[in-house]
């Protein structure tokens, strides 16, 4: 009987095994995309962040009035809520509102006055403003028919001078977010430069800064933004009161990169390829900011990812303590700040929902923070 020869897998003729196939060689970045995917809270909060950041991209658009817009006939509306359905079809409205007095309290109170109805519309006209700060229009994409939004549409309630709070929020988000991302800007840019300075020449170039650094954290955060915020001029615009509380939320934030910088730069400078570097004629800025820096942009990403949280809740604290940005300018703080009055939080409870935004913002981006962070860990 003939034997049978050969592998199961190999050549039919010689029965040499088959060279065994190469493992699929994956990218850095997609690794991390995929060691970031397997983190659910991460991805769910990535959703959120990005769903902020359209709200600051189309705040006005959103927005349904003018945040500005005061009317003392309309002052502390509790939150209305939209009827959909008008004798059984589909037609969104509210009421009307009739003022009185409660004669107890003599506080003032609003009846919803069910004769009056006021249709609400996707893409109703409103207020003017320019999209993206270029094209002027007026569309918004909740609004009323018949009546102006800002004295009939009243989705959070209204402030005590009648200012619409969803309006307020909603452009409050965007000035916190991007008072956040200025800052961050500033203190990574800071952090990294010093800290690659820090950790590449080391000897007393990094004593002197480590010092530096060690002096900064050391100082009372609350106090020293207390102080650096009194030194505000009243006198200064909305503008220049914005760029300086952006330095001063960002005066701390810097060290902490700088510290985790400086020993992954130091673990980086014993490389062969610095080596290599310089036997060609790099400069030590070129071996700085070419060769390694690039090498922890992961590690910066989900530090400034973290950082961002921070700043914001930073500028919130200023703008409660009232030492951040003033009215006319909204930001959370801002808004946070006129909920300080016990008897605001007893009757006026809406007055506090600007909190919610504010802990959502900062949770979300912790929890993206800690995705971006555990993906950038090549041992995760």
């Amino acid at each position: 009987m003939a034997a049978t020869t050969g592998t199961v897998e190999g050549d039919a003729e010689s029965g040499a095994p088959a060279p065994a196939t190469a493992p699929d060689i994956l990218s850095p970045g997609t690794l991390f995309r995929r060691r970031f995917m397997r983190h659910r809270l991460a991805v769910i909060s990535a959703v959120i962040v990005a769903a902020f950041y359209l709200v600051v991209i189309f705040a006005d658009f959103i927005a349904y009035s003018d945040p500005t817009a005061s009317d003392s006939e309309r002052a502390l509306v509790p939150p209305q809520s939209i009827q959909f359905f008008d004798d059984g079809r589909f037609a969104p409205h509210v009421y009307g509102l009739k003022r009185t007095r409660d004669p107890d309290t003599y506080g003032l109170v609003y009846i919803p006055d069910q004769s009056q109805r006021i249709p609400v519309v996707l893409f109703a006209k409103g207020y003017e403003y320019r999209l993206f700060g270029l094209f002027p229009t007026s569309r918004h994409l909740l609004g009323t028919q018949g009546a102006p939004a800002e004295s009939s549409l009243f989705l959070l309630g209204a402030d005590e001078q009648g200012r619409d709070l969803f309006s307020r929020i909603v452009h409050a988000i965007r000035t916190s977010l991007l008072i956040g991302l200025a800052a961050v800007a500033v203190s990574i840019t800071v952090g990294m430069v010093i800290g690659t300075i820090s950790g590449f020449y080391g000897g007393y170039v990094d004593l002197i800064i480590q010092r530096a650094i060690e002096i900064l954290r050391s100082i009372p955060t609350i106090p020293l933004w207390m102080g650096l915020a009194a030194a505000i001029p009243p006198t200064w615009g909305i503008t220049l009161v914005y760029f300086t509380v952006t330095i001063i939320v960002a005066l701390l934030g810097w060290t902490q990169l700088a510290r985790e910088l400086r020993g992954k730069i130091m673990a980086l400078r014993r490389e062969d390829f610095v080596t290599a570097a310089e036997l060609s004629g790099a400069g030590p800025a070129r071996i700085m900011f070419v060769h390694l820096l690039p090498l922890t942009t992961s590690h910066i990403i989900a530090t400034t990812t973290l950082a961002i949280p921070a700043m914001i809740a930073s500028e919130t604290a200023l703008g409660f303590l009232g030492l951040g940005l003033r009215p006319p300018a909204i930001s959370l703080g801002v808004l946070l700040s006129s909920a300080q009055s016990l008897q605001n939080v007893a009757l006026y409870s809406w007055m506090l929902i600007p909190a919610i935004p504010t802990a959502i913002i900062i949770i979300a981006f912790n929890f993206l923070g800690d995705g971006l962070r555990d993906a950038a860990d090549s041992n995760a």
